[in-house]
């Protein structure tokens, strides 16, 4: 079955920009999201940066239900895809990104750490996810049930949730 939502995964990391790393958690989030029902229908790997990631996510968001991008949502110096996705979102949807954090306390001393955000731009939910492969697959372990719906309502589909 081909799913009615759109979704692209897009990693920020400028090692795997530059091909000097794999995509693991990039192709992980692809497979994870098609298991989930989303038709991944562009990977896009993005070097570090507001800009880069502004400027991405604006190319991506006019064709797509779903973005969710992986990487840069740290402490450190690059780590500025939140500050990207701020540029692009025009509503705050702060649970999804909360509900990631608050699922790691007591179990992940530095999950709390993550700075990701998730909002809507135009009818397109946007979410960021930490850069490793573990925290991809907890973060979607977290909101994967909720992220249909959240499509659903976002694109003004309201047939498909009960």
């Amino acid at each position: 079955m081909v799913s009615k939502y759109r979704a692209a995964a897009v990693t920020v990391s400028n090692s795997a920009a530059a091909g000097r790393t794999d995509d693991r958690s990039g192709s992980l989030l692809e497979e994870r999201l098609t298991i989930l029902g989303f038709e991944v229908v562009n990977r896009v790997v993005i070097p570090d940066g507001i800009e880069s990631v502004e400027t991405a996510l604006r190319k991506l968001v006019p064709d797509h239900d779903l973005i969710v991008t992986t990487g840069g949502t740290g402490l450190s110096p690059t780590d500025l895809t939140p500050e990207g996705t701020l540029r692009v979102v025009d509503r705050m949807v702060p649970g999804l990104a909360e509900a990631m954090r608050a699922a790691t306390f007591g179990k992940i001393p530095f999950g709390m750490l993550s700075r990701g955000v998730s909002g809507v731009a135009g009818s397109c939910l946007i979410i960021n996810l930490p850069g490793s492969p573990k925290a991809v697959a907890e973060g979607l372990d977290v909101i994967g049930e909720a992220l249909d719906h959240a499509v659903a309502i976002a694109t003004g589909d309201f047939g498909r949730h009960d």
